[in-house]
């Protein structure tokens, strides 16, 4: 019996080790499933109302077995509790509220008790190893990493990666790529989730972080960072643009980056298919960054919109389709790495819409200030192009153009202001006849015209202005090359009062503002 029973204990521990070796998780993890397993087994055997412990010696196999009693006065529960005098016989010393250890027979698994046992060890051990696929891949979410295709399920591929299954979703992979069961496949750990069945393990072959990666294991100076790659886009398949920037002033960062008789990028570009790469000069001048990113095609010139984060760039008529590209293929490209809308137009687009914004500010002034036009034609000339710069200038700016004077710049200023006060006095007007609360205009920053445009959004109380968020009152709206749409389909127009140009900061001091009777209420 005892040989049978050290054979049994051997055999435990020889359990432990093999299982732990062969999922790679800690040998205790395993240990204390098999205490859990066979605790269950007692309580089934004992009764589940028991509070039993069981404890496995990793090296030897001994087992333990032991329910926890606590001594009372008056015994309400007979399985967990015992009185005073059924406490002292199981420990001579003991005293009310004591927690006693009363010894159990070691039992003899059953067949039904095995095989629970079973299913709880292979639980514990399959928690735990999912616990350490977490742990290993989630800190190597960007890296590239080498895997074996395991299957093609609804275009999704299944990628063996050793310890672990990664899935590239058909939308990270590279279009019209053929993926083969068994094919040795690279991409980038794009993301790692703890689920329910497991960790999941996003991979991605056509993310720009995947060509960036690349570009690391092929150009040393990029993995020691002499270089570096400060933005990338792609169009997965088919065109790539980098902005490369180089630490060190004698070495050449786009040279580098393609290498002798382009070998290095010709590496970088069999990986992903055939991909053509532009490699591109980095600049932290906005313009001369976006004339780089639009080659081959030239740019005449490059006007800033920074606070619609726009890019006006206006083109030799010979160039316009070049600079477009392939169904829009190198602007869209150039606007992903620069981060702004690009509007490419020619020559002969600029002029007319140079045209079309001088006759109409001529006329706002002609028809505001109540000048003829050659003078309204003057203030354009000269840069003016809202009431606003006219009523709020320097008087000594405004004498300074040539045949103006003192008296006649004051003259224009108190017409410009004589016309912003119509204007809000006709805001105020439409502000009221749609039911906009006069509370709304005490609080700071909000002009007649923005509470116009509050009331026109359906904001027309303190309540409703304190119900929204900072970002729905003032975030600037943000075009990018795929068009950035809101779940209803419509494009992002962005925050309410996104036209006027206001930052976080004042849309906080609004909100906040709105918020104030709130708390005013909870005082009272």
């Amino acid at each position: 019996m005892a040989n049978a029973i050290s054979a049994n204990r051997a055999e435990l521990i020889a359990i432990a080790n093999s299982v732990a070796s062969e999922k790679m998780i800690d040998k205790a993890i395993v240990i204390e499933a098999m205490e859990d397993a066979i605790q269950r087994a007692a309580r089934a055997r004992y009764g589940a109302e028991n509070d039993i412990r069981a404890k496995l010696d990793p090296e030897t196999g001994d087992l333990r077995l032991w329910r926890v009693v606590e001594v009372v006065e008056l015994v309400e529960d007979y399985f967990k509790q015992v009185d005073l005098k059924a406490g002292q016989k199981l420990k001579k010393d003991a005293v009310i509220g004591d927690f006693i250890v009363d010894p159990l027979p070691a039992i003899d698994l059953g067949r039904i008790d095995a095989q629970s046992a079973k299913q709880v060890i292979f639980q514990k051990v399959r928690d735990a190893e999912r616990e350490r696929q977490h742990e290993e891949f989630k800190d190597r979410v960007g890296e590239i990493i080498t895997g074996v295709v395991k299957s093609v399920e609804f275009g999704h591929v299944v990628v063996n990666l050793g310890r672990a299954e990664g899935v590239i979703r058909r939308d990270q992979q590279i279009p019209r790529e053929v993926v083969r069961v068994g094919d040795r496949i690279r991409s980038v750990v794009l993301n790692v989730r703890r689920e329910n069945r497991g960790p999941q393990i996003f991979l991605s072959r056509a993310h720009p972080e995947f060509m960036k990666k690349l570009f690391a294991q092929e150009v040393p100076e990029i993995y020691d960072g002499v270089i570096t790659i400060m933005a990338a886009a792609r169009d997965p398949g088919s065109r790539a643009k980098i902005g490369v920037i180089s630490r060190d002033s004698s070495i050449d960062p786009v040279g580098a980056c393609v290498g002798m008789k382009g070998s290095r990028v010709q590496a970088v570009v069999q990986e992903m298919q055939g991909e053509k790469i532009d490699i591109i000069p980095w600049s932290e001048d906005t313009a001369t960054f976006v004339v780089n990113a639009l080659q081959p095609a030239q740019v005449s010139r490059v006007v800033i919109d920074e606070e619609e984060e726009r890019i006006e760039v206006v083109v030799p008529d010979d160039q316009l389709s070049l600079a477009i590209g392939r169904r829009g293929q190198n602007v869209r490209l150039a606007s992903q790495l620069t981060g702004k809308a690009i509007d490419i137009m020619t020559e002969a687009d600029a002029s007319e819409k140079r045209q079309k914004e001088f006759v109409s500010r001529s006329e706002l002034f002609q028809n505001e200030l109540d000048v003829d036009e050659t003078l309204s034609q003057l203030l354009v000339a000269e840069g003016f192009g809202e009431l606003e710069e006219v009523a709020y200038v320097e008087i000594d700016e405004l004498a300074a153009i040539e045949g103006f004077d003192d008296e006649l710049a004051g003259e224009l200023q108190n017409r410009a202001l004589e016309a912003l006060e119509r204007r809000e006095a006709a805001a105020r007007e439409e502000r009221k006849a749609m039911g906009v609360e006069d509370a709304l205009a005490e609080i700071p920053h909000l002009t007649e015209a923005m509470l116009v445009t509050l009331g026109k959004a359906g904001i027309k109380t303190l309540d409703d202005l304190a119900d929204l968020a900072t970002d729905e009152l003032v975030q600037k709206k943000r075009v990018d090359q795929r068009r950035r749409k809101s779940d209803s389909g419509a494009e992002d127009k962005g925050g309410i009062l996104a036209a006027y140009g206001l930052s976080d900061e004042q849309g906080n001091e609004i909100i906040m503002a709105a918020r104030a009777h709130w708390f005013e209420d909870e005082e009272a």
